[in-house]
């Protein structure tokens, strides 16, 4: 079994004009990772820590890597770069707090090992799925650019996260925006148990670079100086000439991918051959060849970290362990939003959806200099749908930007963005492309606020629906995916005033927020709208007709659907529902109203099983039952895929089917 490294036997060190000083400081970094671990290692075995991920062996590019930033630029690790967060000095017990699931560690035991993040000290932690992180580092260094900081942004991934689409979206968009990303891939030699030569074809990794316009270096990632060195001399190239740079670190997993995996696939030669090039044995040999350590110098320096570990270790085993509290855990899962209204004037204007949702996107970015919009052809284009046409003109490219067709990679800059203090708007061209960047939005955005309370201030627009013969992969409405997910916001507009001023409220909260735009009443639907700024909250649905017989709910197109029927059928008297947001739900409008009608229909147009419907039925027959006069109905469409041609559309739709339901519902 071989792979593509090429392995030296002994490492050449160049001191340059490093000082003494600075020697020491580069194996005392390496020294403190490197003697934790062995102590994680001791406690994995006696079940005091849960999981272990060992960086032994590639120490020098973490380390290398941090000590060559500026303590105020993001660094984004994996789980194999406890030298970052050491050379940053984060204290250890809240390190070891954070591995034992203690309320002191960064995710009050919510996630584990390196799976967090730190705005104190400037580093990002992964998640699970490798890939977002390289796309959110790009979002963080375009809010350098903006912001005109001249700093440059590192993140960390392995030789097999380089297969992921992620990797490849993130390289080309930095490479298209020119953003200072430090691309830091640390080739170990394994993907878990799967060696480089079943992972990629090509020599280097670092050949990637030339696909994308990019500068790439290969860099021994086992020689500390060479490490600290040159990283040091591009992170001050980057910040004078902004540019990304992908960075190949040429090392070797010497451990399992974690503990529990061990090393059995792995040929016992090239573990023989690589552990003579261990980074720290290495040089601290040169070093004491160079008599700048001395034998003294060195028990001195273990002593001190061992002692430190110690006693670290001590305050976070003394600390009690978390007693479960739902109210925290719920309560943690969105940023606290104060909503500030701003009254709606009283000018108004004729504007369809379409107008006032272009407007209030408009005007927010009036009202945010910090906001930035991002998606495909919404720049001079001004969007398939041209409601950003004219913002060029009137905010600019930096801040009005096309992207490539990278929906994953867009969404994740916008996770970069809010990391660095700014707003964005992605516009998803057609709702159903969101599934190129599902991850992200339900994994990233979602969560990030309840694991390490960092907000993701995005708003996701989302032109959704059927009723224009747009076909199966233009035109479904699948908000249901998304009020699924804990964390994510949900908003559903289906009249001109209510989209403007709820895309005002989505962008003015700092959680993620999907915004669905019904496409067919994009134009078909005109409104009286206020002409300046205003704020609509989220949670309060609207009232829009008053009867004692049955309560009507619904949400965008349906609720058109509904206001026909009615139309049709003046001797209905319903109250009829407009949810305007479906997470967060106003459920009391709903009981409310079904405790004085006894009758309860949901109408929507997304196919019916896993529906919101469904939700909302169980909702009422659990809080309401004692009122219901009759079962609670469900109208939605049929169980397809949504079909192209105008006439199975038509079939296709819950839209055929709501009058005679509702009558029925009535005759019960």
């Amino acid at each position: 079994m071989s792979t593509h490294v090429s392995i030296p036997t002994i490492i050449q060190y160049d001191k340059s004009n490093l000082d003494s000083t600075e020697l020491l400081e580069l194996y005392k970094n390496m020294l403190k990772p490197r003697l934790i671990e062995e102590k994680m290692l001791i406690l994995l075995r006696q079940g005091k820590v849960s999981k272990w991920f060992s960086g032994i062996g590639q120490e020098a590019i973490s380390v290398g890597v941090t000590m060559s930033l500026q303590k105020d630029e993001y660094i984004l690790p994996m789980h194999r770069n406890l030298g970052v967060f050491t050379t940053r000095e984060i204290p250890l017990y809240r390190l070891f707090s954070q591995w034992q699931g203690k309320a002191n560690g960064f995710t009050k035991g919510r996630d584990r090992s390196f799976h967090f993040g730190t705005q104190e000290f400037k580093i990002v932690g992964m998640i699970s799925h490798l890939g977002p992180q390289l796309g959110v580092a790009d979002g963080i260094a375009l809010a350098s650019n903006l912001q005109n900081k001249n700093q440059v942004t590192a993140v960390f991934t392995g030789e097999g996260g380089t297969s992921e689409g992620d990797f490849h979206e993130a390289l080309n968009v930095a490479s298209v925006w020119q953003l200072p990303v430090m691309f830091c891939v640390e080739n170990n030699g394994y993907g878990l148990s799967t060696p480089t030569n079943e992972q990629y074809n090509c020599k280097d990794i670092a050949d990637r670079a030339l696909g994308y316009g990019m500068e790439s270096h290969i860099i021994d990632g086992n020689n500390i100086i060479e490490v600290y060195t040159k990283i040091r001399d591009l992170a001050e190239s980057m910040r004078q000439n902004p540019r990304p740079v992908l960075i190949e670190f040429k090392t070797f997993r010497m451990r399992g991918h974690e503990e529990a995996s061990g090393t059995k696939y792995v040929p016992q030669n090239l573990l023989d051959t690589w552990a003579k090039k261990d980074p720290l044995e290495n040089f601290q040999a040169f070093l004491r060849d160079e008599n700048i350590l001395t034998e003294e110098q060195e028990v001195v320096f273990k002593e001190e970290i061992i002692h430190e570990i110690n006693e670290h270790l001590q305050i976070a085993f003394d600390e009690d362990k978390i007693i479960p509290n739902e109210s925290v855990e719920l309560n943690d899962v969105y940023k606290p939003f104060e909503y500030k209204e701003v009254v709606k004037n009283y000018k108004t204007k004729e504007l369809r959806l379409i107008d006032a949702i272009s407007e209030g996107l408009k005007q927010s970015m009036e009202q945010h200099d910090n906001l930035v919009i991002m998606g495909q052809d919404v720049a001079e284009y001004g969007g398939v749908f041209k409601i950003t046409e004219g913002f060029v003109e009137q905010f600019g490219k930096e801040r009005v930007r096309n992207t490539p067709i990278c929906e994953s990679a867009i969404v994740e800059a916008g996770m970069g963005l809010s990391i660095a203090g700014m707003k964005s708007v992605v516009e998803m061209q057609f709702a159903d492309f969101v599934t190129s960047g599902f991850n992200p939005v339900v994994n990233y955005l979602a969560k990030s606020h309840y694991r390490w309370n960092q907000e993701a201030d995005v708003v996701v627009r989302m032109p959704c629906g059927a009723g224009v013969a747009a076909g199966p992969f233009h035109s479904q409405t699948n908000e249901a995916w998304f009020t699924k997910t804990p964390g994510l916001k949900v908003v559903y507009p289906a009249f001109p005033v209510d989209a403007k001023g709820l895309l005002a409220t989505a962008i003015n909260d700092p959680n993620p927020v999907l915004f669905f735009e019904h496409k067919a009443l994009y134009r078909s639907i005109r409104q009286e709208v206020p002409t300046d700024y205003f704020t609509i909250p989220f949670g309060k649905a609207s009232l829009l007709k008053l009867g004692n017989q049955v309560t009507i709910i619904s949400y965008g197109a349906g609720v058109h659907w509904a206001l026909e029927t009615l139309k049709n059928n003046p001797d209905i008297q319903a109250d009829l529902i407009d949810l305007r947001t479906l997470q967060p739900l106003d459920s009391e409008a709903i009981y409310t109203s079904i405790k004085k009608t006894g009758r309860a229909i949901i109408l929507q147009e997304d196919s019916l099983f896993g529906g919101i419907a469904s939700d909302i039925s169980s909702m009422i027959m659990e809080n309401c039952f004692e009122y219901l006069d009759a079962p609670v109905k469900r109208v939605a469409s049929i169980e397809t895929p949504i079909p192209f041609i105008n006439q199975l559309e038509d079939q296709y739709l819950a839209k055929g089917k709501f009058e005679a339901a509702l009558k029925e519902l009535l005759e019960y």
